[in-house]
């Protein structure tokens, strides 16, 4: 669409991974005849998943890709139209909600926001070509994968111990690799991992390398008070140094915590009136596909109500 649309859509949805395509469903089945901004990667985090096998109605498990297409291909038979193209701005001081991208313009009366969040990467030689080869960001997601294995976990916060020990469920040894000489997790998580004869501890050492071929089999660390640098073996390599919100777009726009992620309540509702966040771009702390799907249904589900009150 290059002009901007004659007559305001009644839904606009920022965003197609999980909790945007969920959301165009219940819209669509709502007659709502949304429109979803696809952004850059359809299906977002998800797409990039080789095998997900934690989202009911699997039970052998489905690939990522795969399962964003179902997602997709079930909204558009309700009426929903996925366009593929990214918003560049948002103007929501007034309804209807002019939001602008790379192709032109729309202008709608509710707006949900599913602009998801990105892990934060290492940002080390090997880690973008072996992402699904042994990288990974989601233990709940892969860590069945690693049966009888030895992976290595780098972080030192709740996240990351917690997948830690979510990871003994499976693999052989895990080992923790710190920055600093003592975890950030809180007390409690931290007696269970140094309590669990499967969990290991490299201090005051980062990754430097991801080095493998066709799957990752070692890692180059460096510890950061002597300089010194080595190899440490390893079948898997788990990130959780923390996610970036996808907000930058709606600085000054919506309500913000202190980490950027989108402030709604349990209804989904943002500081504006009309515009809804769904999915990891306001979740912080489940991050599970099923979760940003049920969001992203509430509120299709508010939307049409406010439509209706409106």
């Amino acid at each position: 669409m290059s002009e901007t649309n004659d007559a305001p859509l009644q839904c606009l949805i920022i965003g197609s991974g999980p909790a945007g395509l969920s959301a165009a469903l219940y819209a669509a089945r709502a007659n709502l005849a949304p429109i979803v901004l696809s952004g850059m990667d359809l299906g977002g985090q998800v797409a990039n998943t080789d095998a997900i096998e934690n989202y009911p109605g699997f039970p052998e498990g489905i690939e990522g890709p795969d399962l964003v297409d179902l997602f997709q291909k079930q909204a558009e038979r309700f009426g929903a139209e996925v366009v593929f193209d990214s918003a560049t701005g948002v103007d929501f001081s007034e309804r209807p909600f002019k939001i602008t991208t790379y192709a032109g313009e729309y202008l709608a009366e509710t707006v949900i926001v599913t602009t998801g969040a990105s892990p934060r990467l290492l940002d080390v030689p090997g880690e973008k070509e072996l992402t699904g080869r042994g990288v990974s960001y989601c233990a709940t997601c892969d860590g069945h994968f690693f049966q009888e294995q030895d992976v290595i976990v780098v972080g030192g916060g709740d996240s990351a111990v917690k997948e830690a020990l979510f990871l003994t469920r499976f693999a052989n040894s895990v080992t923790i690799i710190h920055r600093r000489d003592k975890l950030r997790a809180g007390i409690l998580l931290e007696t269970r991992a140094k309590e669990n004869p499967k969990v290991k501890f490299i201090w005051d050492s980062v990754v430097t390398e991801i080095i493998g071929e066709d799957a990752v089999r070692a890692v180059r660390l460096k510890n950061k008070k002597t300089g010194e640098e080595t190899e440490h073996p390893t079948d898997g390599v788990f990130v959780f140094i923390g996610h970036i919100p996808n907000t930058e777009l709606f600085e000054g726009q919506l309500d913000m915590n202190e980490q950027g992620y989108l402030i709604s309540d349990r209804h989904m509702r943002t500081s504006i009136p009309g515009v809804y966040a769904a999915g990891e771009v306001t979740d912080d702390h489940f991050q599970q596909i099923v979760i940003s799907a049920g969001m992203g249904a509430a509120a299709a589900m508010e939307a049409v109500e406010f439509l209706e009150e409106n």
